[in-house]
């Protein structure tokens, strides 16, 4: 028996399809609305229709692919990334981008994995975003 990845179903609100103001060619408009209404084929789970959200459906989480056993840990600045081991992942918290580009440096010299981003690009984002500052 070989071992699949199970995909998980994409949820788009019902007649999107159809009608160009519930989201036709507009990626945007297409997110899933729960079903109401009576007659509601979708809310029903009518055969030929859409599928409605459920228990069961979970795409799996960044935290749970990158490491198994052990959880990620909240980084406010340089000082706490010296808490997250080799092994272990961190999480960037809500700081500026100053803040942040430190932050991403000594986790890319200390190779800790950082769970909500990815590393190089956004350091690539921030600097070229500081440049611009400076030229102004």
């Amino acid at each position: 028996m070989t071992d699949k990845k199970k995909t998980n179903p994409t949820f788009l609100r019902r007649h999107t399809s159809f009608r160009s103001r519930l989201g036709r060619k507009r990626k945007k408009i297409q997110t899933w609305r729960r079903a109401t209404g009576r007659h509601n084929k979708v809310r029903l789970k009518r055969k030929g229709y859409p599928i409605k959200v459920m228990i069961g459906f979970r795409t799996p989480s960044v935290e749970r692919d990158l490491i198994q056993d052990t959880k990620p840990i909240k980084v406010m600045n340089v000082k706490e990334l010296s808490k997250v081991g080799k092994g272990q992942s961190a999480i960037i918290g809500k700081v500026g981008n100053k803040k942040r580009l430190e932050i991403l440096k000594a986790a890319k010299e200390k190779k800790i994995i950082v769970a909500n981003l990815n590393v190089k690009k956004k350091i690539k984002l921030i600097e070229s975003k500081m440049k611009k500052e400076n030229k102004k």
